[in-house]
């Protein structure tokens, strides 16, 4: 059987739960996932967790708090200025506490998102931290196919 090494293209159904053991992401009941390690994927918590597994094990992981995607950073908060948002995104949008937003990257090529945390007349702060950041969370994996 072939083990899983850095840089191995897999097949494997995966899932991700929260520290309540709510799923996060679960593939068991759909398509398996396909990925390559070392791409940014998967946290490389996780992807650690998955070297030297082979084809046709399964496993379960604990990863303590902060381990699978960091611990939470007070530098992310942020405040965004109301003005800044209607000259960025939709002039009309309305925007509510919990509230995920995406933002363009400096480079316009692609999109990072921010959770609503507070309001007030003239800004928004926002919560740029991983949503699982500084929380244990539970890593099954079952792998179908290394290459």
């Amino acid at each position: 059987m072939t083990a899983i090494a850095e840089g191995s293209f897999l097949t494997l159904h995966y899932r991700l739960a929260g520290p309540d053991g709510a799923d996060i992401v679960n593939t068991f009941n759909d398509k398996p996932a396909t990925l390559s390690l070392g791409t940014g994927e998967l946290s490389p918590a996780m992807e650690a967790r998955l070297i030297g597994l082979e084809e046709g094990t399964r496993a379960t992981f604990e990863l303590a708090a902060g381990e699978a995607f960091g611990e939470r950073n007070p530098d992310m908060l942020q405040r965004v200025k109301r003005s800044l948002l209607r000259e960025l995104g939709d002039p009309d949008a309305v925007y509510r506490l919990g509230d995920v937003v995406q933002f363009p990257t400096p480079d316009g090529q692609g999109a990072y998102a921010g959770v609503i945390r507070e309001e007030a007349a003239e800004w928004l702060l926002f919560d740029f931290n991983h949503p699982l950041a500084g929380l244990p969370v539970t890593f099954e994996v079952s792998v179908i196919g290394v290459l």
